[in-house]
């Protein structure tokens, strides 16, 4: 049984293509590494992924759903129930607190569940500053507050882009180890985008994605 199961993914802009012939298998438990060179389409790979961004050819199944075959509607359902997305640019509320701005995955699902935000704003080692404002917070707690808001609703699939990009190396080894807590104790799947080595080791697969499609890479590649 798979998280997530994509086959044939293509994607181009106007006469540039992206990438094709994108097949990928996501089990519960397991953490992938993405790897490629700047520009390669990762980040594009993962919006499609999640229904963001719309592929020109392929089908991807998510938690047993055809995603391509689903309206705008059930489209943003699907990802709220089943979906956990970090991104590289945060994308936090301003208006928002921390604790907040974490909170806001179980408002939406009508579960709020303080002690749950509690928990991940420690794990993340940011409870002293679950009442600042974003602009407050540096880049690297940014990020941290950007994880545990895609943890929190417990989802079967985390994408995270770049994840350990603004932290310094002991944060990102942290915020790894929680990735792998949190994905192997909710028998979630994890894809991560990453230029980091620490973070591909971290990793149970290492997948290169070129304009082919995804290949094995490295060690930790089956």
């Amino acid at each position: 049984m798979t998280v997530l199961t994509a086959r044939g993914l293509a994607k181009a802009y106007g006469e540039t293509p992206v990438f094709s012939g994108v097949d990928l298998d996501l089990a519960p438990g397991e953490i992938v590494a993405l790897l490629g060179e700047s520009g390669s389409g990762k980040s594009t790979l993962l919006n499609c992924l999640a229904g963001l961004d719309e592929a020109d050819a392929g089908t991807i199944r998510l938690a047993g759903q055809d995603l391509r075959a689903l309206d705008d509607e059930a489209r943003s359902a699907l990802r709220r129930h089943e979906l956990g997305f970090v991104f590289q640019a945060f994308h936090l509320l301003p208006h928002l607190s921390v604790a907040d701005n974490v909170a806001l995955p179980l408002r939406l699902l009508g579960r709020p569940d303080d002690a749950r935000v509690a928990q991940m704003l420690a794990a993340v080692g940011l409870a002293p500053l679950a009442a600042r404002m974003p602009r407050q917070l540096s880049g690297g707690q940014l990020q941290r507050v950007a994880i545990a808001r895609a943890l929190v609703h417990r989802p079967r699939l985390v994408l995270a882009d770049e994840p350990t990009g603004n932290l310094d190396a002991r944060h990102a080894a942290e915020v790894l180890a929680l990735l792998q807590h949190c994905t192997r104790e909710a028998g979630a799947a994890c894809l991560l985008v990453t230029h980091s080595e620490l973070a591909a080791q971290a990793a149970d697969r290492r997948l290169r994605l070129d304009a082919d499609g995804l290949h094995a890479d490295g060690l930790h590649a089956s």
